[in-house]
């Protein structure tokens, strides 16, 4: 139980920073309501038709592409770190990996994700 100590610790001072920062926000806040801070805010402009606008899917694509390839980047850094003591097995599960998200971006590059349009 004494090892699980300092994470107790540190849970409790981030759970009571979080609460103090908050708190304090809450109270220096101003809290006068006028029409204008009700109204859309688009860099200055007036907003022009409607909020609800349909996005091409092509973003999306691009944000799991992005996803898969920044899987890659954290996994692959403690690996690198502790490829020694790992061994073989180690090896041989990190090259599974990397095979894995190697036929993502084979698909990624066969749909044509990677250009963009």
């Amino acid at each position: 139980m004494t090892s699980y100590l300092p994470v107790v610790v540190f849970l409790a001072i981030i759970i009571v920073f979080a609460t103090v920062s908050l708190l304090g926000a809450w109270l220096v806040r101003p809290s006068r309501s006028f029409a204008s801070k009700s109204e859309n805010y688009e860099c200055g402009a007036q907003p022009i038709g409607e909020a609800w606008v349909q996005f091409p899917v092509g973003f999306y694509l691009v944000a799991l592409v992005f996803l898969v390839f920044d899987t890659l980047a954290i996994f692959i850094f403690p690996w690198a770190l502790t490829i020694r003591a790992l061994g073989v097995p180690g090896l041989l599960a990190m090259f599974g990996f990397i095979g894995i998200l190697g036929l993502g971006w084979v698909y990624a590059y066969r749909e044509g994700l990677l250009s963009w349009k």
